[in-house]
C-alpha cells in the first residue's frame, strides 16, 4: 500500500457478533441468516482484482478483524491508515448487540494484541472493527488515480456492498498506525 491509496472492503463485517448473538439466543429475527449468507459468499473478486495494476495491496479479513488485518498491511508497507467508521459496511445494527454485551471472546483478545497501534476512542467502534470474521471479505488498497476504473470492476462483480472507499492510506511515521474517525 502507498500513501494516497483508497481502501475498499468487499463484504460487510459483523459475522462474529451475529454468530455470538445466535449462540446466546438473542439474535433478532431480521438478522437470522445474515452471517451465514456472508460467510458462504466466495472471495472470487480477489482473482479479478489481482489482474488490475491499480490494486497495490490486498488481504482477507478473518480472525484478527478488520483492524488487525489493516495493521498487517500497514506494517508490511511502512504506512499508516485512516478508517471512516461510518463508511465500513456492517451486516446489521451491531451497536445494539454490543451495548447488550454480545461480544465474541476473540474481539477482546484482538484488541489486547494490537490496540496500542490504533487511535480509536470509541469502545463500540473498537469492538466492531476488532470483531473476528469467518470467511470475511477482502481489504483492498487501490491507487486513487484509478478509482473510477476499480469501482467499475468492483460494481461489475456483484458484490454485497457498494463500491465505495472505507478509508485511506497515509505516509508512515510516528503515532498510531491506524486512526478511526
Amino acid at each position: 500500500a502507498k500513501p494516497g491509496d483508497l481502501l475498499y472492503l468487499t463484504k460487510p463485517i459483523g459475522v462474529g457478533i451475529l454468530a455470538t448473538a445466535e449462540k446466546r439466543g438473542v439474535l433478532r429475527e431480521e438478522d437470522v441468516g445474515r452471517a451465514a449468507a456472508s460467510m458462504v459468499r466466495l472471495n472470487a473478486a480477489g482473482a479479478a482484482f489481482a489482474e488490475l495494476d491499480c490494486v497495490r495491496a490486498m488481504t482477507d479479513v478473518t480472525g484478527f478483524g478488520l483492524l488487525g488485518h489493516l495493521l498487517e498491511m500497514c506494517r508490511a508497507s511502512g504506512v499508516r491508515a485512516e478508517i471512516e467508521f461510518a463508511a465500513v459496511p456492517k451486516l446489521s445494527d451491531l451497536g445494539s448487540y454490543l451495548a447488550h454485551g454480545v461480544v465474541p471472546g476473540g474481539t477482546h483478545r484482538n484488541w489486547a494484541s494490537y490496540g496500542e497501534d490504533v487511535d480509536c476512542e470509541d469502545e463500540m467502534r473498537r469492538l466492531t472493527l476488532s470483531d473476528p470474521q469467518t470467511s470475511g471479505g477482502l481489504l483492498v488498497a487501490v491507487d486513487a488515480s484509478e478509482r473510477n476504473r476499480f469501482e467499475e470492476v468492483f460494481a461489475g462483480l456483484g458484490l454485497a456492498v457498494d463500491a465505495a472507499p472505507i478509508g485511506t492510506i497515509a505516509s508512515g511515521g510516528g503515532g498510531s498506525l491506524v486512526q478511526v474517525v
